[in-house]
């Protein structure tokens, strides 16, 4: 069998990372399966979902590399093949209107009652529901509903539909049957709008059947059917509802695999009727787990960077994206996490993909994104940078030539290309200190001296490599009595007013050590924080 299978994204602004990734492993399912990974866009809403939020959702799956088959289907252009089936249901008595006789009312599918040759409805035997008395059992077309007590003595209704009570009897107190739900009276009950009521019941008896699938990723899934009720389809201004809509079009697209978040997997028991309805064949599902905070709450704008364009605004890679949100909920299996799309695609196998919510890890994803800059051709890197720093008011200052110089200092220790803004230092005057660098660093009075020490010989101007800087701070450690290594941390301060960075020589190297002479005499002559 060929796999087809979906991403239909709902775009109504930003692009999410939890949408994306339910794209990336769409993607990656059904090219390990040589397969076709198709787009539908579900652009129903339409005051919401723009040309700007669908032209946001190209661009980001450009952007990444998702490359999909075939053309695209617009949902809003089957709007009349929606609408059509829904009327095809109400023929076969598989739909209802809510409010008869109403212009503008709702229509709802009916669960079927006769549903015991479907393949995913079986039998789980008869059961005995104690219901109370304050509270009268009702039953028409859209179900049954009753009352039950819980265990703080608090009176509560429950509800489901007429296909989730086969053969169902009421009880008195006494034992009597009050109701019975027979062959010979369930036809008339299905064109009930007012209810049967039934007052004093004690107890219901019918027998129960459930729902259920088999998920690859969840395994087996299944769902009272008397806990189900019958679902609205038709709003009452007459446009389709997403699940009437949503398996349309995947019947359209001869979907065969359906892989996407377990937000959906309450709406599966329900599309499974139907996909039968329809008589296509159910396909398989694959539900993912859902990306959490540190917390374990659905990751969102509060947590952070959420959306696909923060990360890109921020100088993510494209492909550290992808490949960090391929492995959020995924697992090759092996310790490999830094992997190409090719890699990725050879390895990926839906089973693996995590039961469990899986959490988002920023400095994760950052470590990746470093270890892929870090790889990058230098040309690349120093370009990209160079068109990057065009935000930071440094640039204006900036000699490229210069520049060059930084970016292959720091090529390495570079994460995301935001980390660029601390490159200012280079290029213009320090401005402000670490507090706690210079209190840690610059208060101790023989230290001082020391870096005092180092002034004339940088303002010389004799020191012409790294080597050369690194002999003079070693001399000057010695003089004073501080062990190798000692002074570093005290010159970065005093010269980059940060307590971070790349080798300290080659730093002074690329400043030049008459600028450096300067700003160890300017930072000497700084108030020491309190």
């Amino acid at each position: 069998m060929s796999i087809r299978a979906r991403f239909a994204p709902s775009p109504t602004g930003q692009v999410h990372i939890g949408n994306i990734r339910t794209a990336i492993f769409n993607y990656l399912f059904t090219r390990h399966n040589k397969g076709e990974f198709l787009l539908r866009i579900e652009d129903t809403d339409l005051e919401r979902s723009t040309k700007q939020a669908i032209d946001a959702l190209y661009d980001c799956m450009k952007w990444l590399g998702l490359d999909y088959d075939g053309e695209v289907m617009y949902q809003t252009t089957q709007s009349e093949h929606h609408k059509q089936v829904a009327k095809e249901f109400a023929a076969k008595g598989l739909a209802y209107e809510l409010n008869p006789g109403e212009e503008n009312t709702p229509v709802l599918f009916r669960l079927e009652y006769d549903c015991d040759s479907f393949p995913f409805v079986r039998s789980k035997g008869m059961v005995k529901v104690e219901v109370s008395a304050e509270a009268p059992v009702k039953i028409n077309r859209a179900g049954v509903v009753y009352s039950t007590v819980n265990h703080k003595g608090k009176v509560v209704e429950s509800a489901g539909c007429l296909a989730g009570f086969k053969d169902l009897k009421v009880y008195g107190k006494e034992g009597e049957i009050l109701f019975a739900l027979t062959s010979g009276n369930i036809e008339e009950i299905k064109s009930l709008v007012e209810p049967v009521t039934i007052e004093n019941a004690s107890a219901i008896e019918f027998e129960r059947r459930e729902v259920y699938y088999n998920d690859l990723v969840k395994k087996e899934l299944s769902k009272p059917l008397d806990s189900i009720k019958d679902f609205i389809i038709i709003r009452s201004d007459k446009s389709p509802v997403f699940h009437l809509a949503n398996v349309c079009d995947d019947i359209t697209q001869h979907v065969t695999h359906i892989v996407r978040g377990d937000d959906h997997v309450e709406n599966t028991y329900r599309h499974l009727f139907l996909f039968h309805a329809m008589g296509y064949p159910v396909p398989v599902y694959a539900h993912l787990p859902m990306i959490v905070n540190a917390s374990g709450k659905p990751y969102s704008k509060r947590d952070g960077d959420a959306f696909v364009g923060d990360f890109r605004e921020k100088g993510f890679l494209p492909h550290a994206l992808f490949n960090y949100l391929a492995l959020l909920g995924w697992s090759p299996g092996d310790d490999r996490e830094k992997m190409s799309m090719e890699e990725m695609i050879e390895a990926f196998e839906i089973e693996k993909a995590q039961h469990s919510a899986a959490q988002f890890d920023f400095a994760k994803l950052s470590n990746m994104n470093g270890a892929y800059i870090a790889e990058m051709a230098f040309d690349e890197f120093e370009n990209i940078c160079w068109d990057f720093a065009e935000r930071f008011e440094y640039k204006g200052n900036a000699d490229r030539n210069v520049f060059r110089k930084v970016a292959s200092l720091m090529q390495s220790r570079t994460k995301v290309f935001t980390d660029i803004a601390a490159w200012s230092y280079f290029f213009e005057d320090v401005k402000e200190y670490d507090a706690k660098g210079m209190k840690k660093f610059l208060k101790d009075e023989t230290m001082r001296n020391a870096l005092s020490s180092l002034v004339p010989v940088f303002a010389a101007g004799d020191l012409k490599d790294a080597s050369a800087i690194e002999n003079a701070i070693r001399n000057a450690e010695t003089a004073f009595g501080f062990g190798q290594g000692k002074l570093n941390q005290s010159v970065r301060v005093a010269v980059t007013g940060t307590t971070v960075g790349a080798g300290m020589y080659e730093t002074i190297e690329i400043l030049g050590t008459e600028k450096c002479a300067e700003r160890i005499t300017k930072a000497l002559a700084q108030p020491l924080p309190a």
